[in-house]
């Protein structure tokens, strides 16, 4: 079963600014692409090396590590080494609050 989070305030990112949230457990990835929340798992593909801490450029996020690339909006792979997505989170901005929806 599917549940709502509140996770942070929209005030707390500004466009082009993320963080990091943890939601039982789960490290996710929160990203503020020119006014739009994303979420998705804070975890790159290739090595497991978290993602925050790496360049977001548009809608692009690189792992700081070994520089492989995924698209916030999907979690597709934008540029290798990483071969497999990472797992995105619906988003949900409900007044100034943010809220993700995890199972």
């Amino acid at each position: 079963m599917s549940k709502l989070i509140k996770v942070a305030k929209t005030s707390e990112l500004g466009p082009g600014q993320y963080k990091s949230v943890e939601i039982e457990g789960e490290h996710i990835a929160l990203f503020n692409v020119e006014g739009k929340f994303y979420a998705l798992k804070d975890v790159c593909t290739h090595d497991s090396g978290i993602l925050t801490g790496g360049t977001l450029r548009g809608h692009t996020i690189e792992c700081p590590r070994h520089g492989a690339q995924f698209d916030v909006r999907t979690g597709a792979v934008v540029r290798m080494p990483a071969y497999v997505g990472v797992e995105t989170y619906p988003v949900q901005v409900e007044g100034n609050d943010i809220l993700i929806k995890v199972e």
